[in-house]
């Protein structure tokens, strides 16, 4: 299934859970994922998806860097609906709306800049980067 859907059509699908958020990711349209996060993630998470230098360890201001999305950093870890919501909302608006409140994340928020479907194109490219094994674990959190 391809979401084209803009706005709550794509919030709802998220939420689904199941078999409908797994699929979410896949039949994205890779090349056009690749090219929106080279315009608007690799100053920050870098052209290769390697972050930033010492991505563990906050900043003077309480601030993480930015992780890699490589198979080295934790995105994989994550179901399909944080990143989505990490991406369009912001990580410290994201991460609020579960509960987690006054994280200091330096991640803004997309959802001014790109639409639904394209931050699902651009979360479809980063996962078509990790090995089978790391996309598997990613698909099974969706499943859950």
């Amino acid at each position: 299934m391809r979401i084209e859907a803009v706005g709550l059509a794509v919030v709802i699908a998220l939420g689904a859970g199941g078999a409908q958020a797994a699929s979410l990711l896949d039949g994205r349209d890779i090349t056009a994922g690749k090219e929106l996060y080279t315009q608007n993630c690799a100053s920050c998470h870098g052209a290769n998806l390697e972050g930033q230098p010492d991505w563990r360890e906050a900043g003077p201001d309480g601030v993480l860097p930015a992780p890699p999305h490589d198979e080295t950093g934790h995105t994989w870890h994550h179901e399909t609906a944080l990143l989505f919501d990490y991406v369009k909302q912001g990580g410290a608006d994201a991460l609020a709306a579960r509960g987690v409140a006054d994280f200091p994340s330096g991640m803004p928020g997309f959802g001014g800049t790109l639409d639904d479907a394209q931050i699902l194109d651009i979360l479809g490219f980063i996962r078509s980067t990790w090995p089978e094994r790391m996309q598997a674990v990613q698909a099974a959190r969706d499943a859950q």
